[in-house]
C-alpha cells in the first residue's frame, strides 16, 4: 500500500470519526456557546494534544499495553468518567444557580475575560478529556496500522499521520466553534444558557456514564 494513495481514504476517515457525537463535540459546542470562538480555541487545541500523544503512545507500543491490561483500562475508564461526570455536574450546577439570574440582566458582563489561567485550564480540560478515555487506545491500534505501509518506519509513519488528523481536526472544530460563536450573544441569554447548561451537562453526564459501562 502507497503511503499517498491512501492519504484521501485517511482524510475522509478521519472526516467522519471526527463528525460523530462525543465528549469532544459536547466540549466545544458548550465552550463556543458561552465564551465564543476563541473561547473554545484551547478546547480544541488540549482535545488535539491529548489525540496526538495517543497516537505516539500507539507507535510506540504503549496503547496496547494499557489496552491488554485491566488494570490500566480499569484505571482510565474511572479517570475518564469521573471528569465526565465533573463536568456534567458542573454545568448542571451553573444551570440551577443561573434561575437566580433576572431576564432582562445580561451575562455578558458578568463573564470576565477569558484569563491566562482560564484559558490553560479550558486546555487541560480538553486533554484530559481525551488522554482518560480508554477506548482512544483502543482505536488508535485500529486505526492507524491500515494507513502504515509495510516497509516505512511505524513511529515516523503514525507520528505524521497523526499529524494530519490533528490538523483536519482543528479545522472542523474550529469551524463548528466559529459557527456556534457567532450566535453566542443569544447563546448567552439567562434563559437560553441555563437550558444551554442543562443539556451540556445532562449529555456530559451520559457520556461519563457510557465510559464507566466500557468493556474491551
Amino acid at each position: 500500500m502507497d503511503l499517498v494513495a491512501s492519504l484521501p481514504a485517511f482524510a475522509v476517515a478521519v472526516v467522519l470519526i471526527s463528525a460523530s457525537p462525543g465528549p469532544a463535540m459536547a466540549l466545544i459546542m458548550r465552550r463556543a456557546a458561552l465564551r465564543g470562538f476563541s473561547g473554545a480555541v484551547p478546547t480544541v487545541l488540549g482535545l488535539e494534544a491529548g489525540l496526538y500523544l495517543w497516537a505516539l503512545f500507539a507507535a510506540a507500543g504503549l496503547a496496547a499495553l494499557v489496552a491488554a491490561s485491566e488494570v490500566a483500562f480499569l484505571v482510565l475508564r474511572v479517570v475518564g468518567a469521573g471528569f465526565l461526570l465533573y463536568l456534567g455536574g458542573k454545568a448542571l450546577r451553573s444551570a440551577w444557580r443561573s434561575r437566580r439570574v433576572g431576564p432582562a440582566e445580561n451575562l455578558d458582563e458578568q463573564l470576565p475575560p477569558e484569563s491566562t489561567r482560564g484559558w490553560w485550564k479550558a486546555f487541560g480540560e480538553g486533554a484530559v478529556v481525551m488522554l482518560a478515555n480508554p477506548k482512544a487506545a483502543a482505536f488508535m491500534i485500529a486505526f492507524y496500522p491500515q494507513f502504515v505501509p509495510a516497509d516505512r518506519p511505524l513511529f515516523a509513519t503514525t507520528a505524521l499521520l497523526a499529524l494530519l488528523q490533528v490538523a483536519i481536526e482543528i479545522v472542523l472544530y474550529l469551524t463548528l466553534a466559529a459557527a456556534v460563536g457567532r450566535a453566542g450573544a443569544w447563546f448567552r441569554r439567562p434563559v437560553v444558557r441555563r437550558r444551554l447548561d442543562a443539556l451540556s451537562g445532562t449529555v456530559l453526564i451520559a457520556l461519563g456514564l457510557r465510559v464507566a459501562a466500557q468493556t474491551r
